[in-house]
Parts: structure tokens; sequence; C-alpha cells
């Protein structure tokens, strides 16, 4: 088995108690072994880069994803905690939700479905995807080393296709539903903190915002031009009979108030526009009722901006937090294109897309592990020493002001296999020889490493 460093085991060890002793040996094989391998991460890629393709075994190890009895609900929240004592000690918790399409095909993937293919599809053009759809709860925390702020997945789920539940019995939940227990979960985890949720506008729904008010979580997303906006209920007279009023008089679109020639609009500076740097746009703000017939009445306060120079289309902000500032308002949504780029992360590093189970328990697993890894290499690279941690792989032609996720990746590759024997003393000239197994598992590396 590989050695780890002392600085990484005190993380990895941290989740040692959710799995039996024997088991826990297995899975410490594949936690590694998934940081270290190139390409592709199936079980036996791992194997092979363990210096264990010879292990007869072999099964003990696909069991722990498929068979083994450990709580992923449990490892998220120690992954949690740890983010938050290495990251966010103290102050109000921003977090991403979002969804991702795993395309993944086969008749044996039983929850895959027929979805939008976000990447490829446009406003005008629409793309269907056949894969796995997942939720995913991100922490956004400002990464030192790195300059700007990284998207940390803690939480994530499978939401299974209407197909598959309507197959086995089971009632067909929302998006928004899942999203809503996951945010609900999370506040659990953190009592005492003020969290924040940013989403996309697939969650701009006013169930799903009324039921994270209850708990006083603030909900930062976009809002449609042609929402129906009120004023507030005006005071209850005494001796009034019927029910008490939900709304006031109705308001003017966003839409309109965008047309109108006599708004008034307030040029600010958003520092960190979408990886672009600081950026100027013109914006308006106001608070209103946001109802829908049938439907929970949510107070907000809206953000409208637009570009001066018109590089973009007019676009609407909504915060369940009404004292909130909009400038900050629009600073937290801008924060959500991390989660985008963790995704990118992930499917080009960590091998996200590039599993082969079959089982429905091992699928469930095996991709939340793969974007909990992600964390998990932030946080090793935390532990790293400051030169090791800047060290940038840069070219002739490519200058690089910042390490990257790549970078942070291979630095803590470098500290795992320094520790099997790499690093001569400087005492001594001779090196230690390496094992026949750890040979295999370097040439394995380096002829696969595409």
């Amino acid at each position: 088995m590989l050695t780890l460093p002392a600085r990484f085991a005190a993380v990895i060890l941290c989740f040692a108690p959710l799995l039996q002793q024997r088991s826990w040996r297995h899975a410490e094989v594949l936690l590694v072994g998934a940081i270290l391998a190139p390409g592709r991460r199936t079980v036996s890629s791992i194997l092979r880069i363990s210096g264990l393709c010879r292990e007869r075994r072999f099964v003990n190890y696909h069991r722990v994803l498929n068979r083994a009895a450990w709580s992923g609900r449990a490892a998220a929240r120690v992954l949690l905690g740890l983010l938050l004592d290495a990251f966010l000690p103290t102050g109000p918790v921003l977090l991403g939700l979002d969804d991702t399409i795993e395309r993944r095909r086969g008749k044996r993937i039983s929850a895959k479905g027929i979805y939008r293919d976000p990447v490829r599809s446009s406003h005008g053009h629409f793309v269907k995807a056949s894969g796995l759809r997942w939720l995913s709860l991100m922490l956004l925390v400002p990464i030192s080393w790195a300059g700007r702020v990284w998207a940390l997945p803690f939480l994530t789920t499978l939401a299974p296709s209407e197909r598959y539940c309507r197959e086995h019995g089971r009632r067909h939940k929302k998006l928004t539903d899942w999203g809503r227990q996951l945010v609900l979960q999370a506040c659990r985890w953190m009592p005492g903190r003020r969290l924040v949720v940013v989403s996309d506008s697939g969650f701009s729904a006013l169930e799903f915002l009324a039921a994270l008010l209850q708990q006083e979580v603030t909900c930062v997303t976009r809002l449609r031009l042609d929402a129906a906006l009120y004023q507030p209920a005006p005071p209850r007279r005494p001796s009034t009979i019927g029910r008490p009023r939900t709304k006031g008089e109705r308001l003017p679109t966003l839409a309109e108030v965008l047309a109108d020639k006599t708004t008034r609009w307030q040029r600010v500076i958003v520092p960190g526009w979408y990886g672009e740097g600081d950026r100027v746009v013109e914006i308006c703000s106001d608070t209103a009722v946001w109802r829908h017939s049938g439907l929970p009445v949510v107070p907000i306060r809206w953000v409208l901006l637009r570009d001066p120079c018109r590089r973009f289309e007019p676009q609407a902000l909504l915060c369940t937090d009404l004292a909130q500032e909009p400038l900050q308002v629009i600073c937290w949504f801008v924060q959500r294109w991390q989660l985008e780029v963790t995704f990118r992360e992930v499917r080009d590093h960590l091998g996200v897309e590039t599993q082969r189970q079959w089982s429905d328990k091992a699928i469930a697993r095996t991709t939340p592990c793969l974007l909990g890894l992600f964390s998990i290499v932030t946080l090793l690279a935390s532990r790293l020493d400051c030169r090791a941690r800047v060290r940038i792989s840069t070219s002739a032609w490519y200058h690089k002001q910042r390490p990257t996720f790549a970078d942070s990746l291979a630095a803590v590759r470098r500290a795992v296999w320094s520790e099997q024997g790499f690093a001569v003393s400087r005492q001594s000239a001779d090196a230690a020889k390496l094992s026949p197994a750890l040979r295999e598992s370097i040439a394995y590396a380096l002829c696969h490493a595409a």
C-alpha cells in the first residue's frame, strides 16, 4: 500500500470511523489511488496505480462501492467540517447549488433519463442528453494561493428520472425538492451560521424560496423580467371581515422598468466579473412582493442590471434578504460561475464520466465521491508548504499568473510520490531501490497519462 505523508494522513483518517476496519483499508487505497490515477477512475485503474495489479482479492475493492455499509451523508458532514475549519471558520457561509448531467448509456443504468444538455444548448437551440442528473451543494470560499473563489463540493445526490421512479413505484421529486432537502440538511449541520445560497434560474421557484426563508436562509437567484410583483399588503384594519391580504397594488414588471426612460440607473463596479476582473454595470433596485396564485408569497429585493457597452443582455436578480445591498447581491451571484468551473475540472482531471459501475448503489456513490475528491485535494493542497502550493506549470508560450486546480493536484501527487522514496537524501548519494510493484505503477502512470 502507498505511504501517505503525515500531514495528508491527518485529513484522510477523519473518514476512517465511517467504515469497518477491513472496509476502511480498501477504501483508503481507492481514495489515494483516485488522486494518483491518470485518465479513467475505474477500480482497475486505481489498483494498477497503487501497485496492486496482481491482487487476487480485487473484488473486495469493488465491494466498497457496491456492497459495504457506509453512509455518504455522514461522509459529507465530515468533509464539510474539514472545509469550514480550513477555509471558513467564522462568518457567513456562501453555498452554491447546481445540477449537472453525467452522460452514461446502457440498459443496466436504470436511473438515467433524457434531459436538456446545458453545455451544448442555447436560447434558440435545444440539445438533448442521455445520462444521470446530479445535484451538488458546494462551499464557495476564497483560496489564498489561487487568488480566486473555488466551489468545493461536499454533498451530492442523484435525482432519478421520472421513468425510473414510475417503474420502481416511487414518487418523483422535482429538482427544487431535492435542492430544498440538500440546503436544509446543510443548515442542520451548521447551526448558528448564516447561510446564503446562490443558484441558477432553475431554482427561482416560490416554493423553494419560501421553504428556505422559513429557516432564515438567504437565497440569491435570477428573476424573470415578467414576474408578477406587488407592493406589500397594507396593515389590516380592525373588525375587517375575510382573509388577510397577502399583497398590495400591482407594480410594473421589470421589463417595463427596463424600457422606462425615467428609470434612475446607478453605475457600480463589480469585482471579479466571471473571471474578467472588474466590470462596470448599471443597476437599479427595489423591494417588492413576488406572488403567484396558489403559491407562497415571498418578499424579495430585486436588482435589475444592464451593461453600458451592451455586451450582455439585461438581467434581473432576486435576494430574499430585503436589507442586503444590491452590489453585494451581484457579487454573490457572480461567484455562482465557479460551480460550472468545478464541474469542468472534475471531468478533466478527476475522471467523472469515466467510471464503469453498473450497480445502482455503486453508481449512486461513485460520482459524489469523485466530486468530493475535488474538495479533498484542495484540503491536502492547503497543508503543503507555500512554495510547493504555488508551483505553476508554465511554458514559453503560456504564462500562468496563479496556480489552478491542475497545479494543486500535481503538487499533491508530487508529495505522495515523494513519500514512496523518490527524494534522495542530501547526506547520501544512494537512493533506496523501488519495489517492483511501485515501478510498475509508475510505468502505468507514464504510459497512460493521456
